[in-house]
């Protein structure tokens, strides 16, 4: 709403959502399209003061209990994915918990379905003509909030590692004192510092209005690959006791493979930024 809202619907929704009063989701991952989000299944189409809105969505963060979904649709028309706001108890606007997800516990994802669902026109997104002024915009910030959330995963990796090294005794003295545990507390460390000015200088060049697509993908791909790498070492150092739910650093081992992956994958993040870098795609575009 913020980015591709009129001014209207900002007045109307911001305040209560900045205030937690109501909480919303963002619709736009479906069954069969998670890389390829801009080839939606879900359309739709004009009808008299408003739009039908029919498909399926899948992953959607809050979409269980959200007051207020944004639900992205190819417009039947003119095939290009246009945005809509649906608030909570509209006919036909449905959704159900995924269940059995091994990490990010505490986010409820959900399927959402949309079924001869109508809006009216005050309901659309102005801003959002296709797929780049739309959801295309709006992934732009969440990328690089991604690359913080993976820095501070991995800080925070780092720092319950380290203090079971320094209270969990081997061989008669405490882990943190063996050299092999030294090296990789480290790397660890070395790798949340690069990482961290990394995310900083993006996001400085972001307030600056000089950050591009490309290098906000690469910045949440690195960043959370690089997390990845610290938050395995850090399960590494804790043992088997890594392994457990009662030690933050298993968490942060389930956890970060959902981060790596939503928002883009580190695999559709690397193309976008090699496709600005080298001027050539590696997506094939859709027919």
């Amino acid at each position: 709403i913020y980015k591709c809202g009129n001014e209207a619907q900002k007045q109307k929704y911001l305040p209560a959502m900045a205030s937690m009063e109501k909480i919303g989701c963002f619709g736009l991952t479906e069954p069969e399209s998670g890389s390829d989000a801009s080839n939606l299944s879900t359309t739709a189409t004009r009808k008299a003061n408003g739009w039908v809105l029919n498909g399926q969505k899948r992953w959607i963060g809050n979409g269980t209990f959200a007051d207020i979904y944004i639900i992205w649709a190819m417009n039947a028309e003119t095939k290009q994915v246009n945005g809509f706001i649906v608030e909570k108890g509209t006919p036909g606007l449905t959704s159900t918990k995924i269940e059995n997800k091994i990490g990010l516990r505490c986010v409820q994802n959900a399927d959402i379905y949309l079924t001869d669902c109508f809006v009216t026109d005050d309901c659309r997104l102005p801003l959002a003509t296709n797929f780049a002024t739309g959801p295309g915009n709006c992934l732009f910030l969440t990328r690089l909030s991604t690359a913080w959330i993976a820095c501070g995963m991995a800080l925070g990796a780092l720092e319950s590692a380290l203090e079971y090294t320094k209270q969990r005794k081997q061989f008669g003295q405490p882990l943190a004192k063996l050299q092999i545990i030294q090296e990789r507390l480290a790397r660890m460390l070395s790798i949340c510092q690069s990482t961290a000015l990394l995310v900083w200088r993006a996001s400085v060049m972001c307030d600056d209005g000089k950050l591009s697509l490309g290098q906000v993908g690469l910045c949440k791909a690195h960043a959370t690959s690089q997390a990845r790498v610290v938050v395995s070492l850090a399960r590494e150092i804790v043992g088997g006791n890594g392994m457990l739910t009662d030690y933050l650093v298993g968490k942060h081992f389930v956890d970060i493979e959902g981060l790596h992956t939503f928002e883009g994958s580190y695999d559709i993040n690397v193309l976008v930024g090699m496709r600005e870098l080298t001027g050539q795609s590696a997506i094939k575009p859709r027919k």
